[in-house]
């Protein structure tokens, strides 16, 4: 049984997380894992709790500068 764990900053909307799990699912069952066998984890996580290049998310400006 696979089991995924995706890792993304909090926020996300039911619809989104829907995607998400049926995105990472249609891939395994692409290669002929059943659907029913596939499990998918979403931990969201806050940017001030995630560090990019030695920064906190939460402090970069966008585009990474």
């Amino acid at each position: 049984m696979p089991l995924v764990h995706t890792f993304m900053w909090e926020g996300l909307d039911d619809e989104t997380a829907r995607k998400i799990i049926s995105g990472i699912t249609r891939v395994f069952t692409e290669m002929g894992v059943p659907a029913e066998a596939v499990r998918v984890i979403i931990h969201e996580v806050p940017k001030n709790r995630w560090g990019i290049a030695g920064e906190l998310a939460s402090e970069r400006k966008a585009g990474g500068k």
